[in-house]
């Protein structure tokens, strides 16, 4: 490999900006291509970061020799971007939610350990020093279950507010809260029941997603949980999770970790990294050394988060308890 890792990008709008941020502060990182459906915002991505811009991933593969991809693509373009990818086996991180659907993550979770890619999924709450030291803090006590949440307001982005477009909510934005249950808990679901209410957002166009839906978690190890999305409010919102055992009450962010064990009893952790660029940095290293150590969200990782988010798409569509059974969604 040369000395600097060549980077392209499919997806250049939204969450994309914050790796190239990253990304551009790395001296051992050239980007060196720019994909996106709009013309305009690949040209305008490459003027302000480098390489050349693109309106087809194909094409872009063609001409490029790249020793690493970021797939940043709404939920519902996934798939034909990480097959060209891994087919040529070049390193791919993915932003979430991976997919809206279970299936095509199975189909390319199992393309990639066929073929040995490097992957690595955009859940940034793991590298937050403060959940992984919250995390380790936890195996001190008897965890008995979790509340979690994702509530507020509804992102402006048009195909956020199409459900076969975004999945909703639960999936699109509290993959995150589903994802660092998993990893705090250290823990699979077994088995998801899901309710949902909407109507209350009628006057906005092409909306068919839920409004807020609260989904209930039984994990492996024994640990309920409850996690909340909502996305009809203004001016509140509620983005954590809260850990309960015997003496045990923790209040987890992104940023900062509180446990409360008893009176007076208390113990704040905070974050001293951003975990954005933490996961951008381990992605890189892994590109360069071939080791994957430090990769906390590999793609079939994240196929266990999907899992559940997917069960609870079918549980609210059902009404019934949806089993996690290896890679498959069994209603009761």
């Amino acid at each position: 490999m040369a000395e600097k890792v060549k980077v392209g990008f499919i997806g250049t709008g939204g969450i994309a900006g914050n790796h190239l941020g990253n990304l551009s502060r790395f001296e051992d990182v050239e980007l060196v291509a720019m994909c996106d459906v709009a013309k305009d915002r690949a040209e305008s991505r490459a003027k302000e970061f480098g390489g050349r811009p693109y309106t087809d991933f194909h094409e872009m593969f063609e001409k490029e020799e790249l020793d690493a991809v970021y797939i940043c693509v709404p939920p519902f373009a996934h798939g034909e971007p990480e097959f060209a990818a891994i087919e040529r086996r070049i390193p791919i991180f993915v932003e979430k939610p991976i997919d809206i659907t279970l299936d095509k993550a199975l189909r390319i979770r199992d393309a990639v350990l066929e073929n040995g890619v490097i992957t690595s999924v955009g859940y940034n709450w793991r590298y937050s020093d403060a959940v992984q030291k919250a995390r380790e803090k936890l195996t001190q006590f008897r965890v008995l279950g979790a509340l979690g949440a994702w509530m507020g307001g509804m992102p402006g982005t048009p195909w956020w507010r199409v459900k076969s477009q975004s999945g909703g909510q639960h999936v699109e934005q509290t993959t995150h809260i589903f994802d660092v249950a998993r990893f705090l808990l250290r823990a699979d679901a077994i088995s998801v029941h899901a309710v949902a209410a909407k109507g209350g957002m009628r006057d906005i166009p092409n909306y068919d997603i839920e409004d807020i839906s609260f989904v209930n978690v039984v994990f492996d190890n024994g640990v309920i949980a409850n996690i909340q999305s909502a996305c009809c409010l203004s001016g509140w919102g509620r983005v954590k999770i809260e850990v309960f055992g015997r003496n045990l009450a923790a209040d987890i962010t992104q940023g900062r970790a509180v446990f409360v064990t008893g009176p007076d009893q208390r113990e704040e952790i905070q974050s001293t990294v951003n975990p954005y660029e933490q996961e951008d940095r381990i992605f890189i290293d892994a590109v360069k050394t071939k080791d994957t150590s430090q990769i906390l969200a590999p793609y079939p990782e994240a196929v266990q988060t999907q899992k559940i988010q997917v069960a609870a798409s079918l549980s609210m569509e059902t009404g019934k308890v949806v089993f996690i059974q290896n890679d498959q969604l069994v209603v009761a």
